[in-house]
């Protein structure tokens, strides 16, 4: 039995899946600092606009394609636009492995840090203090491989192994987010961060950094044009429909995006008004690892509510983790190993190339930089993939079909056109943010933040894809017309 005849158990099995790949660190961490500082209310209105315009659209187009294909994205790219883009599934499925190499660095914080709360390690008088001793040591190695060990544990599962994984994970982590909620909406002064998340000001919709901010925010936290919504629709059942799960997954996400803003602005308000700006631009570490525990020392039960926050970053990053390594394993099986080497590989090079990032918050932040902005691009190879195919006729064959719930119209066609510009404004943006004042700070090689490194790595890796492109090309289609290659002598969730 090959593990291409795997398939989810039900559509709650599936949705549960898809939302713990598209829910995570981003969600709780990154969404409540940009909310903040992008107007608050403003900033939502200009949110849910893109959630329309970039993450539903793509999150159809993914569930469509890895549906019809039963393929990773460099398969999925050759069966519906043929072998010269191969590379471009490549770089789809390159950009989430590099987010994989650092995003279990993450979760190992996340992981050690729930184990300070518990043991009460984590001192208060000095903010940082815990952080600065841990980060970029060989312990944070040790909690990165841990990390890995539990990605690669339910991956090596197969199937059945994600679903049940998701079915734990993802109802734990909305009741931790929604107790964590509800505790901070009634604080004294709580009422103050909500006006600040809430109340729009429309004089401000006019400003154009607020978009380009939202605009982000949906390319990186959603999951749409990443690929791993395609790789989890591998395994959908025949009769699954597409369109109406793309909307839950969007929306799912969203809604958990906004209870952590909830939880983190009311806090805030609530326990340190006054420091309310330092707190929202410290960054996402500086947020999360500094200055959560001061919040949660100055209120009643403060490490029991601190511990289940960072439970639920633990969470949240767990189950986005599982849908990368299997983005990765999916690949791997497609050019012919058995899902247990394949594993094995993922495992092996996720741990390898994670420790430097583990070892320097340098390196972490630049390829976070880096592949952040790949997303983009990514995003912008699935679009073309559809207007090369016909963007009409690819949406009566892959979305509407006869088991479809909900009829796309021809709304659909447009936004996937505006996916294209989207993409192309949205990286000339972040790139022009960061031109350094010298030529010397705008293309050194290794910066945390500049254009340089992010064109040197683009360049080195597309020439790379670009070379080995026939050869993908021929790899997947060969192992396809051979019934799944060494794929089909693997039984599910061996490995």
């Amino acid at each position: 039995m090959s593990t291409r005849s795997e398939v989810f158990t039900s559509r709650w099995g599936m949705l549960l899946a898809m939302l713990g790949m598209a829910i995570g660190t981003g969600n709780i961490w990154r969404f409540p600092r940009i909310a903040a500082s992008n107007g608050g209310g403003t900033f939502l209105v200009a949110w849910v606009v893109f959630l329309l315009l970039w993450s539903v659209p793509l999150l159809i187009l993914e569930f469509g394609m890895g549906k019809a294909t039963r393929r990773g994205t460099i398969g999925s790219f050759v069966k519906t636009i043929g072998p010269k883009f191969a590379w471009m599934g490549a770089w789809v499925a390159w950009v989430a492995t590099a987010i994989l190499f650092y995003y279990t660095v993450v979760m190992g914080w996340t992981i050690r840090f729930f184990v300070a709360t518990v043991s009460g390690e984590i001192p208060t008088a000095v903010p940082g203090e815990f952080w600065g001793a841990f980060n970029s040591t060989p312990q944070a190695v040790l909690f990165h491989a841990i990390a890995v060990g539990l990605g690669i544990f339910v991956v090596s599962k197969g199937v059945r192994g994600i679903e049940t994984a998701a079915r734990f994970l993802i109802p734990s982590l909305i009741i931790l987010v929604l107790v964590l909620a509800v505790k901070a909406v009634t604080m004294p002064g709580a009422s103050e961060g909500l006006a600040f998340l809430f109340t729009p000001n429309f004089s401000e919709l006019g400003n154009v950094r607020i978009w380009l901010e939202a605009l982000t925010q949906n390319a990186w936290d959603t999951g749409a044009g990443w690929g791993l919504v395609l790789s989890y629709a591998v395994y959908m059942r025949a009769r699954e429909d597409t369109a109406l799960n793309a909307f839950v997954i969007g929306f799912g996400n969203n809604s958990m995006s906004l209870l952590a803003g909830i939880m983190v602005m009311c806090t805030i308000f609530s326990v340190m008004p006054d420091a309310a700006g330092e707190i929202v631009g410290a960054g996402n570490e500086g947020l999360t690892f500094i200055w959560v525990p001061q919040l949660f020392a100055q209120i009643p039960g403060g490490q029991f509510f601190m511990a289940l926050f960072f439970l639920a970053l633990v969470f949240a990053a767990w189950s986005s983790l599982v849908a990368m390594i299997e983005l990765a394993a999916r690949i791997l099986i497609d050019l012919g190993l058995t899902r247990g080497k394949a594993i094995a590989i993922v495992g092996g090079a996720g741990f390898l190339l994670g420790v430097p990032s583990a070892l320097r918050i340098g390196i972490f932040q630049n390829q976070d930089w880096v592949w952040g902005v790949g997303l983009m691009l990514s995003g912008f190879f699935f679009a073309f993939a559809v207007l090369r195919y016909g963007v009409t006729k690819w949406r009566e064959t892959f979305i509407n079909t006869p088991d479809s719930d909900v009829r796309i119209g021809r709304w659909w066609d447009w936004a996937i056109r505006l996916v294209v510009v989207e993409a192309i404004v949205l990286m000339g943006w972040w790139l022009w943010q960061s031109r350094g004042d010298s030529a010397a700070e705008t293309w050194a090689l290794l910066s945390p933040y500049n254009v340089g490194t992010v064109l040197y790595q683009f360049a080195f890796v597309m020439l790379v894809l670009l070379f080995a492109n026939r050869w993908l090309a021929k790899k997947v289609t060969a192992v396809e017309r051979g019934g799944g290659g060494a794929e089909a002598a693997a039984t599910p969730g061996s490995g």
